[in-house]
């Protein structure tokens, strides 16, 4: 599996706290004119820069969010959802010119969530069908998630926080990174993560309060 992930590292491949300074240099050299082209090997050296991050960010979303996927007949592996994010970030910054180390990650985080909801989405399509009954018919736009309802009320309320507050309960308390890694992608200090990460366990206890969540609990959503 190091194998695999070490695909995408060059010979100048960074982790921990040069990770950021890595990534924000390499994202001003993709800066260009709207539709230009970006040189494929500054893309290259950008993805293989961001890669332990990005290990880390698969591992986290794919174990706590989508466990079943880890399981027979997938049987996935972070280093394989690895590959396939970055396959799917080579072709999106072929238009994609994320400034900051912020907008780069929050891209490749959106890319992991589709990325995973495919897997489920086909995983569903082509597991035989059971006794089905109305009351475990999810919503449609929701119903390959293989969510119950509470976890989906949890994660529809996570996704209404206001954007900072939502931004730092995704990156700490879903994704697994420490509060002084999430004040460096979002270039905060970590008080300003920590009140922010506060507010969010406050808002989330409020509008999710007859499910007794509480700070233990909302980290697992």
């Amino acid at each position: 599996m190091a194998a695999e992930r070490n695909r995408y590292h060059g010979p100048g491949r960074m982790d921990g706290a040069h990770t950021t300074a890595a990534v924000q240099l390499y994202l001003d050299q993709l800066r260009g004119e709207p539709g230009e082209e970006p040189a494929a090997p500054i893309v290259r050296e950008l993805l293989g820069g961001a890669a332990n991050r990005l290990h880390t960010l698969c591992a986290s979303l794919l174990y706590r969010n989508y466990p079943r996927l880890t399981r027979p007949p997938l049987n996935l592996q972070a280093d394989e959802m690895l590959s396939a994010v970055v396959e799917r970030l080579l072709k999106a910054l072929r238009e994609a010119r994320p400034v900051n180390v912020r907008q780069f990650f929050a891209l490749a985080n959106q890319h992991m969530r589709w990325e995973l909801n495919d897997l489920a989405r086909r995983l569903d399509e082509h597991t035989p069908a059971v006794e089905v009954r109305e009351e475990s018919v999810a919503a449609p736009e929701i119903s390959n998630s293989g969510l119950s309802p509470s976890t989906r009320r949890i994660l529809e309320a996570i996704e209404n926080l206001p954007e900072d507050e939502r931004e730092v309960f995704s990156l700490v308390r879903i994704q697994g990174m420490m509060q002084s890694e999430a004040a460096e992608v979002l270039g905060v200090a970590t008080k300003t993560v920590q009140r922010r990460l506060n507010r969010s366990l406050l808002l989330l206890t409020e509008q999710l309060g007859d499910l007794k969540i509480d700070r233990d609990a909302s980290a697992k959503a």
